[in-house]
């Protein structure tokens, strides 16, 4: 998938008829998991070249959607998704974006752990998004499923940037609360319908990813990250597999930019430059400080 083009004034037109103005529940109306967004049903997702897209890169964009969370997807839904991909067509870090959208859960509880849309470039995205069920659920066992979204990338997508030109894609997730340590054979097979010989942990579905994405996590300073305790208990589920590609956002209305610059940055811009690129202050300085190292020192290896 992947055909068409974004159009500014197609993002404008879809919006102010589908989001402007309603609220979360007005926006999303499934009320349960649709088959072609569930990855127990799907074989592959594709990430191809074509006519309007011709040196295409995948993005993926899951987000948590648990409890309070179900307000990231309305923000994104009501603005900020044109923002993000606008803004990655004018500034260039990378070619022909092609987004997938993954809405995430708890699998332990949820009955949609894990939602996926196709990879689309132009106004399908957005069509897409709006029919996730923002389940809203989660659970009270210390986190959340976001190594799914991991293990599906790893399984279940083909992308020609990375099997024509060797360049991996993007996959970013976004949430508040602490990674569960693995995922069992029978969550794997329910509900990504992948067959395992074992329960598979965090990071060995983080390294299946990352042969064909650059893996960033978003830890979000909302719910249970909004207290220091919470944020710290999170922080150390997540410091141990990402590092450096671990990022903190204290305001989640600055998401699209902060995903648009650390894009730049993955790709040579300079984090200071990057973040002073918004005119928006509250974005630039979530921007600068969810870029900043954790101390002073020298950028180069940022990422990498």
């Amino acid at each position: 998938m992947g055909h068409g083009r974004w159009s500014t004034a197609d993002w404008r037109d879809w919006a102010g008829r589908n989001t402007a103005g309603r609220n979360r529940e007005e926006i999303f109306t499934s009320r349960g998991l649709l088959p072609e967004y569930d990855p127990a049903r799907i074989r592959i997702r594709e990430s191809r070249d074509g006519p309007d897209n011709a040196a295409s890169t995948p993005i993926v964009l899951a987000s948590d959607v648990t409890g309070s969370l179900g307000e990231v997807a309305r923000i994104l839904m009501q603005d900020k998704l044109g923002v993000l991909v606008s803004e990655i067509l004018a500034r260039k870090p990378v070619s022909d974006p092609h987004i997938m959208a993954m809405a995430v859960g708890d699998a332990t509880c949820d009955r949609a752990p894990l939602q996926a849309t196709q990879f689309e470039a132009d106004i399908r995205l957005a069509e897409q998004m709006r029919q996730l069920f923002v389940e809203g659920g989660g659970g009270g066992n210390g986190g959340e499923s976001y190594a799914l979204p991991w293990l599906f990338c790893g399984t279940k997508t083909a992308t020609d940037s990375f099997e024509k030109r060797g360049k991996r894609g993007y996959l970013f997730s976004f949430g508040d609360e602490p990674i569960l340590p693995y995922v069992t054979r029978e969550e794997a097979a329910q509900f990504l319908g992948i067959r395992l010989e074992r329960d598979a942990t965090a990071a060995e579905c983080l390294g299946l990813a990352q042969r064909s994405y650059d893996v960033f996590h978003v830890i979000l300073r909302e719910g249970f990250s909004a207290t220091d305790g919470g944020f710290h208990k999170a922080l150390r589920t997540w410091q141990p597999l990402l590092g450096r590609r671990l990022l903190i956002l204290d305001d989640y209305r600055n998401l699209a930019e902060l995903v648009v610059s650390a894009i730049q940055v993955a790709e040579g811009v300079d984090p200071d430059d990057a973040a002073s690129s918004w005119a928006n202050a509250s974005a630039a300085a979530s921007v600068r400080a969810a870029l900043a190292p954790p101390s002073s020192g020298f950028f180069g290896t940022w990422f990498r």
